[in-house]
């Protein structure tokens, strides 16, 4: 695993949301031949300037993941040119000197990839409309001769998860494969990215995914490939080394839905499945989030605001490389129900509050404790509504406190504690210092939780 990684704070961007682009890519199949239209600089404009990489900074971010940038027919998704930025975006040269800046301010890029599908304007595919069987590219699809598609082609296709406006790709094709290993190449020759998150990793093929890890590793050994994988049963191309990381939907559903329903098992139980001794994740550093493009904003998800510190505490405390979405660090709201438009709004101007000041120093303290980085995972005390964990390596030992109650919460080491109890808590003995105030503690067994908190102990 790339220790950058390990190490990092991501920020993830929704381009064509956040430059307000239009939802219809335009169409001139007289001029260029992806049909592209004269780039308008939009995304270098509004995330190239002072503001807003100095908000990065000010965060805590050192790694952004841009959602698609690539020439597609609306949503990036059904991407139209691998090779070439999209219009609505930018140039090449327009995206190349973002990610310089970037790179200068010591923040890395990883770029989406979408390589199990393409858009109905992808060139190949508009080829084979023309050409039908005679198109030297038919083999690049899965294609039925004797059906009919819904946009009356001539011919049936297959679908990304029968979403037809997603045509989905051959990638046991030689040629499908060399025309994407391309695209990356380019990618890194013009941006110099260090990474790519795999859209719907979970629908790539096991040799597709071998081939694109020993093709990227010529370009560096810290080169990242982290999978889009929703469900357990697909998380085996982590274990299985064909993938560096992967999305955690699980823990993801688990942050929001123990604090709402005031049930810390759920996310207890997530933990000690995928990071615990023996886990099915022990030492693996999974992307965590507590939202994205996809889903509502936790501004949105969580009933009760006041908990919103705590979302990010435990997000920062737990194993894994934590990932923040736009807008979200300082109360962006959006539900899922009332479209993607509402997920990925246009922003002109980063913006500031006291959430995104605890985002910021919860950074700091990863950035500055290897705990928090790369520590193994203990559980040492759990109820309903209060979970005390352990981050720890050989060195450093740091303990997240987590109480829900509206009142202070007194836990003792196989006793009676606050509420009565759970009474497979062994204390916490010796000295340690709240990470966040520096202030020291003595502790002898009994842990004081304050009213509706998270808290970081750090052994002396």
């Amino acid at each position: 695993m790339s220790s950058w990684y390990e190490e990092a704070v991501f920020y993830q961007f929704y381009p064509m949301g956040i430059t307000g682009a239009p939802e219809h890519n335009g169409w001139d199949w007289s001029g260029p031949w992806n049909g592209a239209l004269a780039p308008t600089n939009r995304l270098e404009k509004t995330l190239n300037n002072d503001v807003w990489i100095e908000h990065l900074k000010k965060l805590g971010v050192n790694a952004v993941y841009f959602s698609p940038v690539f020439q597609s027919d609306r949503h990036g998704y059904d991407t139209r040119d691998y090779y070439t930025i999209d219009s609505r975006l930018g140039s090449n040269e327009d995206f190349a000197r973002l990610c310089k800046t970037l790179h200068q301010n010591h923040i890395r890029v990883v770029l989406d990839g979408v390589f199990n599908h393409v858009g109905r304007g992808f060139w190949a595919f508009r080829d084979v409309q023309q050409h039908k069987q005679n198109s030297v590219y038919k083999d690049w699809f899965y294609i039925d001769w004797n059906r009919n598609s819904y946009d009356n082609d001539g011919f049936w296709y297959e679908g990304w998860e029968g979403h037809f406006d997603l045509v989905k790709l051959n990638l046991k094709n030689p040629a499908v494969v060399e025309h994407l290993f391309g695209a990356i190449k380019k990618w890194v020759e013009l941006f110099n990215i260090d990474g790519i998150r795999l859209d719907v990793a979970y629908c790539l093929d096991d040799d597709f995914l071998r081939q694109l890890g020993d093709y990227t590793a010529q370009f560096s050994s810290d080169f990242v490939l982290i999978g889009e994988i929703i469900y357990a049963h697909d998380m085996h191309r982590v274990n299985t080394g064909l993938l560096h990381s992967c999305t955690n939907y699980e823990c993801y559903k688990g942050l929001w839905s123990s604090l709402n329903t005031k049930n810390m098992f759920e996310l207890a139980h997530s933990l000690k499945r995928l990071f615990g001794h023996g886990g099915l994740f022990f030492q693996k550093q999974l992307m965590n989030f507590v939202d994205n493009h996809d889903v509502s904003r936790i501004a949105s998800q969580i009933k009760n605001k006041a908990y919103l510190p705590l979302v990010y505490g435990i997000l920062f405390g737990m194993p894994g490389t934590p990932s923040i979405y736009y807008g979200s660090e300082w109360g962006v709201e959006g539900k899922k129900e009332k479209g993607d438009g509402v997920l990925r709004p246009k922003l002109e101007s980063p913006a500031w509050n006291s959430l995104s000041n605890f985002i910021a120093k919860l950074a700091f303290l990863r950035h500055t404790n290897p705990a928090l980085q790369t520590g193994a995972y203990e559980q040492l005390m759990l109820t309903n509504t209060q979970f005390i964990f352990k981050r720890s390596t050989h060195e450093q030992e740091i303990v997240v406190c987590v109480n829900l109650d509206e009142n202070k919460y007194v836990a003792h080491p196989k006793g009676k504690s606050s509420d009565g109890g759970y009474k497979s808590f062994d204390g916490l003995y010796g000295t340690y210092t709240n990470a966040y105030t520096d202030e020291k503690h003595h502790f002898n067994g009994c842990v004081s939780l304050p009213p509706v908190s998270v808290l970081y102990y750090k052994k002396a």
